[in-house]
């Protein structure tokens, strides 16, 4: 069975990205051929890029850096909860990517993109670093409007829709990674 990493790509104070995280995780864990598991940025403890090398050599000097490949490793698959800052994912997920290098290889992900315009210029962003890491993004993305798809408390108003594009999008997700595991078998 495939393990799937929902991240969480926003430290923000009052950010909508963990109860997002939770709205996909709670569908996710109606399916039986994945097992989904959680991974909040805020709760990594990553400073801003400080390895002295690149992340594709592979040699890591610092415990956090460790810490944080030992999380991504494992995992087959990843859905990448974003908001949108200034038509951009948050550095905050972007830093977090560029820490690591093959442990994000022959994997497959997902967006799920949240916003004024859903997201969707983020995850262009994101879709471009998910490529230079030998990630498989799939096509299939979550598109959350502010307007539209969040509750007073800033939680997801389950529609049709937005179960329909989730659905979509897990089911590209765990398709790919399955395929891609065997790559990654010795």
């Amino acid at each position: 069975m495939l393990t799937i990493g929902i991240i969480v790509g926003s430290t923000r104070p009052g950010r909508r990205a963990l109860h997002v995280a939770q709205w996909v995780q709670a569908h996710a864990e109606q399916r039986t051929d994945a097992r989904f598991t959680i991974i909040d940025l805020a709760e990594q403890n990553l400073p801003l890029l400080d390895e002295p090398r690149p992340a594709a050599a592979g040699a890591y000097a610092h415990a956090h850096t460790k810490a944080w490949s030992s999380v991504i490793a494992p995992l087959d698959a990843f859905v990448i909860v974003t908001p949108e800052y200034n038509h951009a994912p948050p550095a905050v997920l972007k830093n977090a990517l560029d820490f690591l290098y093959a442990e994000w290889h022959d994997k497959s992900v997902s967006f799920v993109g949240y916003g004024n315009a859903g997201g969707v210029r983020a995850v262009e962003h994101l879709r471009l670093v998910a490529a230079e890491l030998h990630m498989a993004d799939v096509r299939a993305q979550v598109r959350l409007t502010n307007s539209i798809d969040f509750d007073d408390t800033g939680r997801v108003t389950d529609s049709r829709t937005t179960q329909a594009m989730l659905g979509a999008a897990l089911d590209q997700t765990i398709a790919w990674g399955g395929a891609l595991r065997k790559l990654r078998e010795p």
